[in-house]
């Protein structure tokens, strides 16, 4: 069984904790009070990579604050990591800008390819917003994204993700088989 391990990062108050709890199945409910994540938390759970066959992941998924005075724990949030999303509110204009740093600190510092990487553009309740195409710096728009509203598709979201992993499950494999190679030749 793989294990991976999946970094949810962005802007403070983009949805990372809704979506972690929803994907986690830790809580039936999408709305509330919200309550910034301090740190990190930790939601370990079972899925079915899509792609993988019947075969189970063991998914580490590290909802991380948007808050930059944790920025000194990220190094030791980001070791090890399989792959990261980066979530961001689309109706909150100042969060697109801030994503590209989002991305310099937690993909292109860990040499992360595209396919371990995604953009989710967190529609909160109530949002005006269309599922069409965001302004997007050129080095961005490489990278998958999908539209999350918890509130009209929920299943959209969690099929959406699992494809996701079944990309990173495929990623860590592959290159579990080169290293094996290059340990025997």
């Amino acid at each position: 069984m793989f294990k991976a391990k999946i970094l949810f990062v962005g802007p403070s108050e983009s949805g990372k904790s809704v979506l972690a709890n929803f994907l986690s199945d830790t809580t039936e409910t999408v709305g509330g009070e919200y309550s910034p994540t301090q740190g990190v938390r930790i939601l370990e759970f079972e899925s079915q990579p899509e792609g993988s066959g019947d075969k189970t992941c063991e998914v580490e998924l590290w909802d991380c604050s948007g808050n930059f005075k944790f920025e000194s724990c990220w190094p030791a949030l980001m070791k090890d990591s399989s792959g990261v999303v980066i979530i961001f509110n689309p109706d909150v204009p100042s969060q697109l800008k801030e994503i590209e740093t989002w991305f310099s600190m937690f993909i292109s510092s860990q040499g992360l390819q595209d396919n371990q990487c995604l953009l989710m553009a967190h529609h909160k309740p109530g949002s005006d917003v269309k599922d069409g195409r965001l302004p997007l710096a050129s080095h961005l728009s490489k990278l998958p994204l999908i539209h999350s509203n918890l509130e009209e598709e929920p299943e959209d979201v969690r099929r959406a993700f699992c494809r996701y992993l079944g990309t990173v499950v495929n990623t860590m494999s592959e290159s579990r088989e080169r290293e094996e190679m290059s340990i025997i030749t």
